[in-house]
């Protein structure tokens, strides 16, 4: 495939656009990523074009609607309204692009293996377009290796040849959904590029809209921060997790064996159990580095071990709800039980991995009549059954309804002193209910 060279003697370098802030900039992916990273640019002046193949989205852009919790609906009108940003499900806008960002998903397949076909459909879409002076970074989280094995070979096989005919970098994205204090702006960036001055030229263009960029040598080095970043939080939350099993066997309170470790000032960093790692990230980056680790001859038994443990999780919670409705002597099966948040972190509308959605199917497995509340979420498909929220205006009203609430995702709003009081016995996974009557409150 041959593409024509648009640049001209006569046309500025990136280098200078990105200097001057004359880019056009497009972002591959309107997600939770994707759709803050356009704002920030468009912020910083730049002029950005969103593509998506969801045609909602780009309506919803199209009319200053945000979708997404961390971008706020009046920014996100004016910066529709200054033709900052603008949204679009037609990829040839990529021929007058200056820099492409992917941010697509990366699931796992059933096998838990990497999935990376959204990656190579956006970087098909990438090879129509591209032409000379344009910057293509990778931004979804996937295996060391990708941007150069997989994303490189199919953009030089337009002819063009990178670092001196176009430039391709990675940066791990870092989106904390419904963090207050850190953002996409503040939020330092890592920023690795396939020689020098992709780095370079990576690294000034998000300048633009970051506070801080950190280059690491290659792709593959930022590749690997990513992962360890979130391998680093599931291991010691597996080990904590296997810790909070032990100790129920020896009779000992893990929060209170945590809080004590956490007064020692240096050499210690707590980590909490819970009912087990939800989201986009923790629960399903360790295996994009174990599956990598595996293919390359190594055994990556600690990553795996962790992530078998926190595995675990959803079905000690379902096994800790019978045993305390047994104690009452009350069976599971025709139990009424509710779930109080089923988000995989609080104050946030995601529910994607999240653990409370295996604890309902377990429960309801075992006989179990199950309800959930949740302030951000008003509806939630399992199966072929529909769940719809209880309202907190009616929650306590209804507490005796059930009979054990438990505590999956402690939210801001829900009002935890009414819900101590109002049910008769409440399982919490996340210590919210500290200090609370134990005859009342059982803590995994």
């Amino acid at each position: 495939m041959t593409h024509l060279k648009f640049e001209t003697l006569d046309t500025p370098s990136l280098a200078e656009k990105i200097r001057t802030r004359t880019l056009r900039s497009g972002i591959i992916g309107l997600g939770y990523v994707g759709l803050p990273l356009a704002v920030e640019f468009a912020r910083a002046g730049v002029k950005v074009f969103g593509i998506d193949i969801d045609g909602s989205k780009v309506d919803a852009i199209s009319r200053g609607t945000s979708y997404v919790q961390d971008v706020d609906r009046n920014s996100l009108q004016e910066l529709v309204r200054q033709h900052q940003l603008s949204a679009t499900t037609d990829f040839s806008i990529i021929r007058s692009l200056d820099t492409v960002t992917i941010c697509v998903p990366t699931p796992l397949r059933k096998s838990k293996d990497p999935d990376i076909s959204y990656i190579v459909s956006a970087a098909q879409e990438i090879t129509k377009y591209l032409h000379e002076g344009m910057l293509i970074v990778l931004e979804s989280t996937t295996y060391p290796g990708t941007t150069e094995e997989v994303i490189l070979p199919m953009l030089e096989g337009t002819g063009l040849k990178v670092g001196k005919d176009f430039y391709l970098a990675f940066s791990p994205e870092r989106v904390d959904p419904g963090n207050l204090v850190y953002n996409t702006c503040n939020i330092p960036k890592v920023i690795g590029g396939v020689t020098e001055k992709c780095t370079d030229l990576a690294k000034s263009f998000y300048e633009l809209a970051i506070e801080q960029v950190y280059a690491v040598s290659s792709p593959r080095a930022a590749e690997m921060v990513k992962l360890l970043e979130n391998t680093f939080r599931s291991v010691n939350i597996g080990l904590v997790n296997e810790l909070c099993l032990m100790s129920e066997k020896l009779g000992v309170d893990i929060w209170e064996i945590i809080d004590a470790a956490a007064t020692k000032p240096f050499g210690f960093m707590p980590f909490y159990p819970g009912p087990g790692l939800g989201g986009h990230c923790i629960p399903i980056d360790p295996h994009y580095l174990a599956w990598k680790a595996r293919i390359n001859g190594f055994n990556p038994r600690f990553i795996e071990l962790a992530s078998d443990v926190n595995a675990q999780m959803p079905e000690f919670v379902a096994r800790k709800a019978q045993a305390i409705l047994n104690e009452k002597e009350k069976p599971l099966k025709g139990s009424q039980i509710l779930i109080l948040g089923v988000t995989y972190k609080k104050n946030v509308a995601d529910v994607r991995e999240s653990p409370a959605l295996e604890v309902i199917e377990l429960l309801e497995k075992g006989g179990a009549k199950v309800s959930f509340s949740d302030p951000h979420v008003s509806e939630l498909k399992l199966g072929e059954k529909i769940y719809r929220s209880v309202a907190l205006e009616t929650l306590n009203a209804e507490a005796l309804n059930f009979d054990l609430a438990i505590l999956i995702t402690n939210h801001d709003a829900f009002d935890h002193r009414e819900i101590l009081a109002a049910f008769p016995l409440i399982l919490d996974t996340r210590n919210t209910f500290r200090g609370a009557d134990r005859a009342k409150v059982v803590r995994i």
